[in-house]
């Protein structure tokens, strides 16, 4: 049957439509069931074991997943799925757009970048970074070809691979780096220094930037909330990470009333609490440690209190769905992805409320 077709990736990997790139889709039909308020948005990754989106987009509603590519929003490629139910025309970007290659972002590297290095654009940003060790092989690799104009074809290949796996930048004559926490930051949309301070070590920061939005994408998808909440909206964060999705709306200048955001990291959650003080927010922030210490009664008693919840915003952590894990990958089998599940439930929970069933 056509249901059991898997879910195709288009390319290019543009979903509903990107700023600057032909291709503008904007019209789309939802299952009246799954209309807003409340809206909905819900991200992964779009390389997932087989099954896994056809089980997501199943639970919701069977909307299917609008897929984009983060390359045609900043530097770095990040292929994510969103199910969501938001409108899907008159979307703005945010100003000012990132730099969009990869000179444009390290103007420095250009005096150290090889003529036979082509790329134009970073992978995906990762978890963990490349180690000292692997900038020092390639200094090795590519040390005896001095003189010569450029190093022989199966070189330069090797430098390529490493250089494109790890995210490497030229940062010196033979030197290739990996990128530093504050760099990600700006490729990813956050401000300087987001991550940086709040007891995180610099692996954890790689690690919490490597799972999180980015957010020129994600508020290029919900720019269409503030014509529909002038006054500012309520907003369920589920899975919160470093605050993708606050970061998105507080650039799009939409005022959160509330945020009431469930994250299990304390440093990420300091995170937001500081960018939330940091930036002068004048919504309460709630923020809760556990997914499980949200029951439906406790949503319910915060949706009587504040009036309800417009956007129920979350994502899943890469551990278990990402491609780069292919040993530990065990699609919606995993720990991480009872998460996916528990959204499910909480969002079931905020519609029937706001139907006032």
């Amino acid at each position: 049957s056509v249901d059991d077709e898997p879910i195709r990736l288009p390319n290019p990997m543009i979903g509903f439509g990107v700023p600057n790139e032909p291709g503008l889709i904007t019209h789309r039909s939802l299952p009246e069931l799954a209309r807003g308020p409340p809206f909905f948005y819900y991200e992964n990754v779009a390389l997932t074991p087989k099954g896994v989106w056809e089980t997501i987009s199943r639970h919701l509603f069977e909307i299917p997943p609008e897929f984009v590519d983060s390359k045609y929003f900043c530097v770095a490629a990040r292929k994510r799925g969103y199910i969501h139910n938001l409108p899907i025309n008159n979307r703005f970007q945010i100003q000012p757009p990132p730099k969009y290659t990869i000179h444009d972002a390290f103007p420095l590297s250009k005096r150290w970048w090889p003529e036979w290095d082509k790329r134009t654009k970073l992978n995906c940003i990762l978890t963990r970074t490349g180690s000292a060790q692997l900038t020092n092989r390639i200094r090795v690799a590519l040390e005896p070809y001095n003189e010569e104009p450029e190093p022989p074809k199966h070189v330069q290949r090797y430098v390529i691979d490493q250089c494109k796996k790890w995210n490497l930048v030229w940062v010196g004559k033979n030197k290739a780096a990996p990128l530093e926490p504050d760099e990600m930051e700006s490729i990813l949309g956050f401000p300087k220094n987001h991550t940086r301070g709040g007891g995180m070590s610099r692996t954890e920061r790689f690690k919490s930037l490597g799972n999180s939005f980015q957010v020129d994408t994600v508020a290029y998808h919900l720019s269409v909330l503030k014509p529909i909440f002038p006054h500012g909206i309520n907003v369920l964060s589920l899975f919160t990470g470093i605050g993708g999705g606050e970061v998105a709306l507080h650039r799009l200048q939409i005022k959160m009333k509330l945020v009431v955001s469930v994250e299990i990291s304390k440093v990420n959650r300091n995170i937001l609490k500081d960018f939330w003080e940091q930036t002068n927010q004048t919504g309460e922030l709630i923020e809760f440690s556990d997914i499980q210490h949200l029951t439906n009664d406790t949503i319910e008693g915060l949706m009587e209190k504040y009036g309800g919840f417009d956007l129920v915003i979350g994502g899943s952590p890469c551990n278990n769905l990402a491609g780069g894990n292919r040993v530990s990958r065990v699609g919606l089998e995993g720990d991480q992805s009872s998460l996916f599940f528990e959204y499910c439930r909480i969002l079931e929970v905020v519609r029937a409320r706001m139907r006032g069933s």
